[in-house]
């Protein structure tokens, strides 16, 4: 009885490891599709969170696990993972002194809530909500931190301010079964 288990076991884990890489690999020349120019204007792409989710797992940088999207409403997505900001920094090549050290070494679960607008080939992501370890962080502090940061770290960000979205991209439809891409004349 116990091979049997083990067998079944062996099954269902090959199995789901197959699904996470077709999800994966699908996602992956969805967005070659998208990058390479090929499509006519008119046409659109479905990228399900199911292989959204399989690309930001496969995808996450060092210091980042157990990555996941969840689109709650139209416009609405929540991204979740571990974070540890530590290995992040070092992973992009700075070391943090001793003190930083002690505030951003270790797994956190880090959960950001953002509603994304976009509309003739211009998108807008803006940040409503971070969570960190459980303590929720908006308003001002959010304003704060996002400016002072995130935008030191990442100077390209584009968060709360328009940009373009390339690719001859017109529109993102962003909902909880899929975001569609829509591709402009």
């Amino acid at each position: 009885m116990g091979y049997r288990a083990i067998g079944i076991s062996a099954v269902l884990l090959g199995a789901v490891l197959s699904a996470a890489y077709t999800d994966y690999a699908s996602c992956k020349q969805k967005f070659d599709l998208i990058e390479s120019g090929r499509l006519r204007p008119g046409s659109h792409v479905d990228l399900s969170t199911r292989e959204l989710n399989a690309y930001v797992a496969a995808e996450a940088p060092a210091g980042v696990r157990e990555p996941k999207i969840q689109v709650t409403a139209p416009g609405i997505a929540t991204g979740s993972a571990l974070v540890d900001f530590g290995k992040i920094r070092r992973a992009q090549g700075y070391r943090p002194g001793w003190l930083m050290s002690k505030l951003l070494d270790g797994e956190r679960p880090v959960s950001v809530t953002a509603r994304i607008r976009s509309d003739a080939g211009r998108a807008a992501v803006d940040v409503e909500r971070v969570e960190i370890s459980g303590i929720q962080i908006d308003g001002a502090t959010l304003d704060f931190l996002i400016r002072n940061f995130l935008l030191a770290m990442y100077p390209d960000a584009a968060v709360g301010r328009p940009f373009e979205l390339g690719h001859n991209i017109r529109k993102l439809d962003v909902e909880p079964s899929a975001v569609g891409v829509y591709i402009g004349r």
